[in-house]
């Protein structure tokens, strides 16, 4: 089972009826990994996150909504996504969704 964690928003994406105040994170896979530095993206790098998010955020997100996040939200969301890179004995203790949640 893939691992899910949610990230509240301090600053919501978009406006209105459609805003999203929440994302959840699944743990990536090895290959959505291509093309970023995985380096660069334990180092929080902030392309690297903007590359990285929309391939796993739920609902899905598009690089300029992430591009637009607040500086404490993406980096809220880098620390949930350098934790996925993290074996499980050195992870922080965010709380795993995905057997008490079914995303939508």
């Amino acid at each position: 089972m893939t691992k899910l964690i949610k990230v509240s928003l301090d600053t919501p994406i978009g406006t209105g009826d459609n805003a999203i105040k929440e994302l959840t994170l699944r743990a990536p896979s090895s290959g959505e990994m291509r093309g970023i530095s995985l380096v660069e993206l334990g180092q929080l790098k902030t392309d690297a996150l903007i590359t990285v998010i929309p391939r796993i955020a739920i609902p899905h997100v598009t690089e300029a909504e992430v591009s637009a996040l607040s500086l404490a939200d993406l980096m809220t969301i880098g620390v949930e996504v350098g934790n996925f890179l993290l074996p499980k004995a050195m992870q922080t203790a965010s709380p795993d969704i995905s057997k008490t949640a079914t995303p939508t």
